[in-house]
């Protein structure tokens, strides 16, 4: 059978579909066979077989393993072949391909061989498979245990620590666990490669400790506590081992000799430092008496470190962010990255902050010139400076420097860490001393003929992060000390490097942003209209397109004023620039982002904003449509006009019915035409965003419409809801329709359909019978509910007629079968919102109704009552739960005999609950009445409601004093750990503390959700009631408790 499983594995890899399609289905069909998986593992095990053989066996394996090997497994296919002997021999010697020793090619094998073990442990071990872990713990700490041995069995071990441990079990092995790992980080022999896998093994156990953290504090506090005291002299002494000197470019890929050391060493301190940093996550009281001594060992590295990292990626262009096949990052970049993020969350640490705040103290020319403080600046500016390969690749697409400027990209390395490490390590601390500290270093570094182009912008670019986090905080600038940076900043407008100029703008226009008052209101705008020259002049692409970013900052600081003539004039001549700008580029032009567009856009909308009637004279508005056009399928750039779209009709609006009549007349024509390209039954960004734009036009439009303002849109609609299938385009044009029928449906129920004659209700009515209809999916007739209560609203049983019960029996039929959630509650909130006035009326009507031989009032109120509490909105929200208030007032003895899901049942596995098991073992809840449900999901938003507002108020009291003068209010606060403060709610509650809901002379908490407000008023209505008594015993503890704590 080897010969034909070995032709089968060479077809599987072969480049012609057919061939291999066949030889795939063969191997599925030889599952039953039970020789096969011993065939496939003797392939594997076969040294003299190629190594893409031996891999795809062992691939085959593990396929085989989680179709047949236990029903536990997520991808079972039903039928379990192998019996318990064969099972333990394939187990015995999958763990020895895993614990074989390194050889050519052996690695890859391992690795495949790791992944079989580990789908077999997944649901053998401990119970089939008992002897896995003793059988690991013993190499690990053996003496005799060769580097490879120890190197397969800490990967098996990763695995049991990730998915295979029960809590108990984990418990149960922790201390020997760990000691293991200990014997492994501290052997000397070994390499350092297997050291840092230890260490990554480690980490994976604490990530376990954190998860049961909350159910075990004392236990997890007591084992750290216990287990750390020999690990901080190691990870202390390998913190402060020097590296050797880093291998150069041609010799550092060799896989034996000094690269590989330097590559193992580098990977060990990094997994130390990511290990440390989890400890400090879970316990951070554990390092704190060692906090400043990790603290200088993390920045003396630093310094250290600094020329190597200099000369390989700022000066030149080496491989970084490289993992090796345990995905053990083993660059320095990665090791520089992790440390400098060590330093951030170390500078919080109370003991590091003491001393450090001691010597701002001392120093003599004020805190900003304390030593310590310069020394960080210093460090953080050579490791922020744009690394070769940044360099080059901004030179060549201006969209990359855009995303990595405003921080959408993924690529956090040391620059984006020194940006953290001055904001959330300095700023946030000592508010504006770092910005007086910079600005003392930059006027060395700035006007130093030899200091480098690049450690220039790095200095400039951590102040830029660092206005822009005080800005974002309200945090205003001095005057005085914006001019001395603006000082230093001007001559570099004029700079010969393109990248130091774009910084040197951006600068200006953060400094801009950052100072309040009218003094600097003048300078502002001089910079602005000299960014704004330099859109349209500069030679290169990269500083305009940095002008163009820029120029958002100046426009910022004037929105929300009454604009000058000097600012109406220079709004004029921004929008001038952007309209030159744009047509002067190929906006169809394909590129991986559109970033360019969207600070186009954003910088367009913010111009707007300055004085919105600017829409109605110039190419604003027009020039938005032409960005938008070209950009239609980017997300953002539609979030971003959409928004500022949204602002001009509602500016428009505010200013009278004649402006949003003009804006109507401007833009009406180019959103109608939209509707014309293409076919609707295919997917059209720019079709979709029309919808939504006409969607905004109307929602956001006055009451009533203007005259024709139907005529002109609801043709196009029509034939987009009776025609199109996709769900963008759908949704937002039944939205659209909605408001216009709520702002004017005297003009709606005048229009007639010019193509058929067909009146307005009999058009709409069509439109809903197809939407809740089956060719329309849950997702596409998501927004059809609020069409529809808004038509019954609207027109009333005077224009509906008989249609108005057909109508509700189609949305209580089309409710059964629902399944996205979004649309579960459009349907729901139509019998919501009829309840509102009318609560009898609508159990009546669907008590009378048959859903395909079921109750109506059943199908409806099941439906409603398991989805209710995920409602979103809040006008939604607020709707639902007074609909249901009125429901349950009714008392109607119909609702008790519906039976709904209740409680959900906890069962504690001591199992991370994973797809596979909660496939196997679903969720299964409690049976409880209609009307008690009702109860409860009110008790639960009242609660959520009330808290969600007291921790608001606190939320705003801790930025108070988070933000506030008083000295050491953020003396490392957020590092030890904090005491729970829960409250004692185990009293019962009491007919007077019901009562005392919602009075004013209680204890002092105020509301001011009406949500809450109304939901307190009702409780204290109801607790009067004889009724209430029955249901409120029919409550669980927790929900008696949130009823005492809200009342008390």
């Amino acid at each position: 059978m080897e010969q034909e499983v070995l032709h089968l594995l060479q077809a599987t890899t072969s480049p012609v579909e057919a061939t291999r399609t066949t030889a795939e289905s063969q191997i599925i069909r030889s599952y039953a066979e039970i020789a096969f998986p011993i065939t496939l593992l003797a392939i594997a095990q076969h040294s003299n077989a190629e190594v893409y053989l031996r891999q795809a066996a062992l691939v085959n394996l593990k396929q085989y393993i989680v179709s047949t090997w236990s029903p536990q497994h997520e991808s079972f296919k039903g039928n379990v072949y192998l019996d318990d002997a064969t099972k333990s021999r394939l187990r015995n010697e999958v763990l020895g391909l895993c614990l074989g020793e390194d050889g050519q090619g052996e690695t890859k094998i391992k690795k495949a061989a790791n992944a079989c073990a580990s789908m077999i442990a997944l649901t053998d071990f401990p119970s089939q498979w008992p002897e896995l872990l003793p059988s690991l713990l013993q190499i690990i700490s053996g003496p005799n245990s060769t580097d490879a041995q120890v190197h397969g069995a800490l990967r098996l071990l990763a695995e049991l620590v990730e998915s295979g441990f029960t809590e108990e079990q984990f418990f149960a092995v922790a201390k020997d666990l760990v000691g293991g790992i200990f014997t492994v980080a501290t052997h000397a022999e070994r390499r350092p490669i297997t050291k840092a896998l230890a260490m990554s093994v480690l980490r994976e156990c604490f990530d376990t400790l954190e998860m049961v953290m909350a159910e075990h504090e004392a236990a997890v506090k007591g084992f750290l506590n216990e287990a750390l005291r020999g690990w901080v002299p190691f990870f202390i002494d390998t913190m402060k081992a020097d590296l050797p000197e880093p291998p150069s470019q041609e010799e550092e890929t060799k896989e034996e000799g000094a690269p590989s050391i330097w590559r193992g060493l580098v990977a060990l301190k990094l997994q130390v430092v990511k290990t440390l940093c989890k400890i400090r996550k879970i316990l951070p009281s554990v390092l704190t008496p060692h906090s400043t001594v990790l603290f200088s060992a993390a920045w003396d590295e630093l310094s250290r470190l600094q020329p190597a990292y200099q000369a390989m990626f700022i000066n030149d262009e080496r491989q970084n962010r490289l993992e090796d096949s345990d995905s053990l990052p083993y660059t320095l970049d990665w090791l520089v990255l992790e440390e400098l993020d060590f330093m951030t969350s170390f500078l919080r640490a109370p003991p590091v902050r003491s001393e450090l705040e001691g010597q701002l103290k001392t120093a003599a020319g004020g805190p900003h010139t304390a030593n310590w403080l310069q020394e960080v600046l210093k460090l953080a500016i050579s490791y922020a400076q744009i690394s070769t390969e940044q360099e080059a690749l901004w030179e060549v697409e201006v969209n990359v420097f855009l995303s990595d400027e405003i921080a959408v990209t993924a690529n956090y390395g040391p620059r984006e860490a020194c940006a953290d490490l001055v904001i959330k390590g300095l700023g946030e601390w000592l508010k504006l001393v770092p910005v007086d500290g910079l600005l003392s270093y930059l006027k060395i570094l700035l006007t130093t003929p030899d200091a480098g182009w690049k450690s220039k912008e790095a200095g400039l670019y951590l102040l830029c992060t660092l206005l822009r986090d005080l800005d974002d905080y309200s945090t205003s600038l001095p005057a005085e000390t914006a001019k001395a940076f603006l000082d230093l900043v001007g001559p570099l407008l004029q700079s010969t490097d393109t990248l130091l100029r774009a910084r040197a703008y951006l600068v200006a226009g953060i400094l801009s942003k950052t100072v309040s008052g009218d003094e600097f209101q003048s300078t502002s705008l001089h910079y602005l209209s000299l960014t704004a020259n330099a859109v349209r002049s500069d030679p290169e692409e990269l500083v305009r397109v940095a002008c163009i970013q820029a120029a958002q900052d100046f426009l910022k600081r004037e929105a929300g004023q009454s604009p000058s003539e000097a600012v109406r004039q220079l709004q004029g001549q921004v929008i001038a620039v952007l309209s030159d700008y744009v047509a002067s580029h190929d906006l169809r032009a394909d590129t991986d982002s559109d970033e360019d567009k969207v600070a186009l856009t954003e910088t367009l909308r913010d111009a707007i904003y300055i004085w919105v009637p600017v829409v109605l004279e110039g190419p604003a508005i027009d020039m938005l449509f032409t960005i938008a056009s070209h950009g239609a399928a980017n997300f953002q750039l539609t979030s971003v006009f959409t928004e500022a779209f949204e602002h001009v009709v509602q500016s428009m609006t505010q200013l009278g019915s004649e402006k949003y009549s003009a804006l109507c007349e401007k833009v009406l024509p180019s959103l109608t035409g939209a509707f014309d390209v293409g076919n609707l039954t295919e997917e059209s960004a720019l079709t979709n965003l029309a919808a939504e734009l006409v969607a905004a036009l109307a929602e956001n439009g006055p009451e009533p419409l203007p005259d024709g303002f139907v005529a002109a849109i609801m043709p196009k609609l029509n034939r987009v809801l009776n025609e199109a299938t996709e769900a963008e385009l759908i949704r937002p044009a039944t939205v659209a329709v909605k408001h216009m029928l709520a702002h004017g449906h005297v003009q709606f129920f005048q229009w007639h359909d010019p193509g058929t004659g067909k009146g307005a209700v009999e058009v709409l009515l069509i439109i809903v019978d197809r939407l809740l209809g089956p060719t329309v999916d849950d997702n596409a007739a998501a927004e059809i509910g609020g069409l529809a209560v808004e038509l019954v609203e609207k027109a009333g049983s005077e224009r509906l007629g008989p249609f108005l019960p057909q109508l509700l029996t189609a949305v209580a039929q089309r409710l059964r079968s629902a399944e996205a959630a979004q649309f579960i509650q459009s349907l729901c909130l139509v019998f919501a919102r009829l309840c509102l006035t009318s609560a009898k009326d609508v159990l009546d009507f669907l008590a009378q109704t048959d859903i395909d031989g079921q109750n109506g009032l059943g199908v409806v109120i099941t439906k409603w009552l398991d989805n209710s509490i995920t409602f979103a909105g809040y006008d939604e929200t607020r709707q639902n739960v007074i609909a249901l208030s009125k429901l349950y007032s009714q008392h109607d003895p119909r609702l008790g005999q519906i039976q709904v899901k209740g409680d959900l049942i906890i069962e504690d596995t001591g199992r991370i609950k994973t797809r596979s098991r909660a496939k196997l073992n679903p969720d299964r809840y409690t049976v409880v009445p209609a009307d008690l449900k009702i109860l409860k999901i009110l008790v639960e938003e009242l609660y959520s409601n009330v808290t969600s507002n007291f921790r608001s108020g606190q939320a705003a009291s801790t930025a108070a004093a988070v933000n506030g003068d008083s000295e050491g209010s953020d003396d490392g606060d957020d590092w030890e750990d904090l005491p729970s403060g829960t409250l004692d709610l185990s009293s019962g509650l009491t007919r007077q503390q019901l009562m005392s809901l919602g009075d004013s002379d209680g204890v002092g908490k105020q509301w001011d959700s009406e949500t809450a407000e109304y939901l307190m008023n009702f409780f204290k209505e109801i607790s009067q009631s004889n009724e209430f008594a029955s249901m409120y015993a029919q409550l669980t503890d927790e929900e008696k408790q949130k009823l005492q704590s809200v009342s008390s």
